[in-house]
């Protein structure tokens, strides 16, 4: 099993990925596409992503709007899965 990063590694973490936020012990990123097409494919992208780490991140689409959550639930807490999940999701733009 994974180990959840303690506080500080999740502040040092957090500050060397930019567009992340913490919410709730998650990292989580809303991003405004330029509709809902847009949107869509955006999605598709993180999910390939995704699938490639065998890690899954909570989505959610409001037409243009996209709202990304990542956690390892089985750890319990933040690891490195989830911040190097949000640093590809990043690249993505």
């Amino acid at each position: 099993m994974t180990t959840p990063y303690t506080s500080a590694q999740v502040t040092a973490e957090l500050a060397a990925t930019p567009g992340w936020e913490l919410a709730d012990g998650q990292l989580s990123r809303t991003v405004t596409r330029k509709d809902f097409r847009d949107a869509l494919l955006y999605v598709n992208a993180v999910g390939y992503l995704a699938e490639r780490a065998n890690h899954h991140p909570d989505v959610a689409i409001s037409w243009n709007t996209v709202t990304l959550t990542v956690v390892t639930h089985s750890a319990g807490g933040l690891t490195a899965k989830d911040f190097a999940l949000a640093r590809q999701v990043s690249d993505l733009g």
